[in-house]
């Protein structure tokens, strides 16, 4: 490999310049930096190169996207980005921290790469409480991220459909003929669909949604270290690319873990986002952005078969009609369902939501919703989904009021997610008929399919389970649950025919 490497690189390689003197060196090497792995350390130095997105053609360039690199990685990984550090000496003989640089690198902690996401999803390990912490993690990275200017252009809809238009461009000059028809589909429904939404995006824009986030966040760039998911090798050499709706970056990993086989999880991680951020406004654009980040990826296989030999080549053409095909899946929507639950305190509907999240299966898989009444009644008065509200009964969050305003806010969130083409499980108590009667007359309107999730228990194990809670949103106590079985009202007659299997 040497032989085909710079002097420095293949100095570095062989282990030249290190103090203390790191045994095996590794390299690990992309289309724009060389990643030598030594020791408990991980330096990555930039290719001298100038391309199209990105500008590393001299060493000041070079040296200023490492501090920026350092400072943005930061953010999101502070435990795995150590410090930026020149390395001087000679190209034949290098010494990692003198000066007059000849190079500088970006000094990281080198971590397992089995603990890669992309990995780990192949292995079938990824648990949903890790994508929970990560859709955490990227809220409040989100909320803390400065906000695009008004009058910079990041995040105008132009800019938004523009970049989409590109990527057609390409692979109508990249793909066969026999792949034409595929993307012109997609082609024509970015068109329609961005048409459609065109003043959500300019809304996004105005009320200052547009972040400075990290531009590249895949399955690929997650680790988990020191037992938790870490978000690396963010975007610095081109802010058009960082500077995004953070439902854009959303999209990403969600398609990534569709592409993985994995819907259950894409669904998981869908909520978790949700759930942490309330940010629902978001999801009428979250499939034009899914199929944006899928017809990428189907670009850049693409772009890759043309720089291999024949058999690589026919293998990435074959992803790239992956891709779109993944693309064209997302597009399409699927007949709208709305399903509730129904049933007292620890009777296990939040258990049967989160099965039916986790086991998905079809052309939809991976988009079912969940509103949970617990969550979004604390969001309501202000309070995260795991602080106490100190209420008593029929005090606080609790009162009759309260109910009234929780189940008209779940009502309305279930409008605005089917009128945007995606399915709905509705988490509650749904104790009274009158309140599963208004939900019903929604999927009626909408003409979505209904159903009722209705979850029984016997007395002694819902006290049980009660007693037991802790971590979850549920402020049922015990005293609560014997005041609604007076308000219980089973389903019955023509509501027998809703009831799906728990």
């Amino acid at each position: 490999m040497s032989a085909h490497l710079p002097p420095l690189i293949a100095a570095l390689l062989a282990g030249r310049g290190f103090t203390p003197a790191p045994g095996r060196v590794e390299l690990v090497e992309t289309h724009a930096s060389w990643v030598l792995l030594a020791g408990e350390q991980a330096y990555k130095i930039k290719k001298p190169v100038t391309l199209p997105f990105l500008d590393y053609g001299t060493l000041e360039k070079r040296g200023a996207c490492c501090r920026a690199e350092l400072a943005l990685n930061r953010r999101l990984a502070p435990e795995l980005y150590v410090d930026v550090v020149p390395i001087g000496g000679s190209v034949e003989q290098p010494v990692i921290g003198a000066l007059p640089a000849i190079e500088w690198a970006v000094r990281m902690r080198r971590f397992d790469e089995a603990g890669r996401l992309d990995h780990v999803t192949a292995r079938g390990e990824l648990q949903p409480q890790q994508l929970t912490q990560l859709a955490t993690t990227l809220v409040a990275f989100h909320a803390a991220a400065p906000a695009a200017p008004a009058g910079s252009h990041f995040g105008d809809p132009e800019g938004v459909l523009a970049a989409a238009r590109e990527n057609f461009v390409e692979l109508r000059s990249l793909l066969p003929a026999a792949d034409q028809p595929a993307v012109e589909s997609l082609a024509a429904w970015t068109e329609a669909e961005f048409g459609r939404r065109r003043e959500m995006f300019a809304a996004r824009k105005r009320g200052g949604f547009i972040r400075e986030g990290h531009g590249d966040l895949h399955l690929g760039n997650l680790v988990l270290f020191d037992g938790r998911v870490h978000a690396f090798d963010c975007i610095e050499f081109n802010d058009d690319f960082r500077w995004n709706d953070p439902v854009s970056e959303l999209a990403f990993l969600w398609i990534d873990l569709l592409d993985h086989g994995a819907a259950g999880l894409a669904a998981w991680l869908l909520n978790a986002w949700l759930e942490a951020g309330g940010d629902f406004d978001a999801i009428p654009l979250l499939r034009y952005y899914a199929v944006y980040r899928a017809v990428v990826r189907a670009k850049i296989a693409a772009l890759r078969a043309g720089q291999e030999d024949a058999a690589q080549g026919a293998a990435e053409i074959d992803a790239a009609r992956g891709y779109l095909a993944l693309a064209r899946d997302i597009a399409v929507l699927s007949a709208p369902t709305l399903d509730i639950t129904c049933g007292l305190s620890g009777s296990g509907k939040t258990t049967a939501s989160s099965a039916r999240l986790l086991d998905q299966a079809g052309p939809c898989a991976g988009s079912l919703i969940r509103l949970r009444s617990d969550v979004e009644r604390k969001r309501l008065f202000g309070l995260a989904p795991l602080a106490a509200s100190g209420s008593a009964l029929d005090a606080g969050i609790y009162t009759p009021e309260a109910n009234t305003r929780t189940y008209a806010r779940l009502l309305d969130l279930a409008r605005l997610l089917l009128q945007a083409g995606w399915p709905v499980i509705v988490d509650a108590a749904f104790l009274r008929r009158a309140e599963r009667d208004a939900f019903r007359r929604l999927a009626d309107e909408l003409g979505a399919d209904f159903g009722i999730v209705y979850c029984r228990e016997a007395p002694d194990e819902l006290r049980r389970r009660i007693a037991a809670r802790s971590g979850d949103a549920s402020e049922a106590t015990l005293e609560v649950l014997e005041r609604q079985r007076g308000w219980l009202e089973e389903p019955s007659g023509p509501e027998l025919d809703l009831l799906r299997p728990t």
